[in-house]
Order: C-alpha cells, then sequence, then structure tokens
C-alpha cells in the first residue's frame, strides 16, 4: 500500500503524488479506500483510484539506474514513461 505524499507512477496518468487516502462509498455500500492522486506536472487532475482491485497500474517511480538504463531507448516509451524517466533523472542529479 502507498502512503500519503509517495510519488508513483500510474498508466492513466503518469508521475503523480499520493496526496490522501480516503474512505468513499456509493450510496449504502460499505466505504472502500481509494488514493487521491494528484498529477505531478500542473495539469491540476486529481484522480481517485481505490486501494485494493484498482484496475490501474499502480507503481513506484523507477530508481535511477533504471531510468538511466530506459533513457537509451526512449523512443519506444509513451510520453509519460518519458515524463517519468526525466523527472526520475532530474530529482535524484547528484545524489
Amino acid at each position: 500500500m502507498f502512503q500519503k505524499k509517495d510519488i508513483i507512477f500510474s498508466e492513466s496518468m503518469g508521475v503523480c503524488r499520493v496526496m490522501d487516502i480516503t474512505k468513499l462509498s456509493a450510496g449504502k455500500a460499505e466505504p472502500l479506500l481509494y488514493y487521491v492522486l494528484k498529477d505531478m506536472f500542473g495539469e491540476k487532475k486529481n484522480c481517485y483510484i481505490p486501494v485494493e482491485n484498482h484496475k490501474v497500474m499502480l507503481r513506484p517511480l523507477l530508481n535511477r539506474d533504471e531510468a538511466i538504463k530506459k533513457n537509451k531507448n526512449r523512443e519506444n516509451l509513451s510520453e509519460m514513461e518519458k515524463q517519468e524517466i526525466d523527472y526520475v533523472i532530474e530529482e535524484t542529479n547528484g545524489n
């Protein structure tokens, strides 16, 4: 389970921050936990994804070595994957 303030990769949003983990319910149904994700690239887009049984792929960001390796073949990657690589390399530059 991701934690509040984690920066992760979502296949539907790209690089995003877990802004909150909240309970939501539809009608009389039992409330479920949802991640509240915010796009890291300024589109002011929020997304609510169930913590359990979500259909959208969520994962931790690549580490620096993985990003550098993937960057060598970036022409075959989606724009969101390229953003992730650039974000990871920039944030870990010099570390």
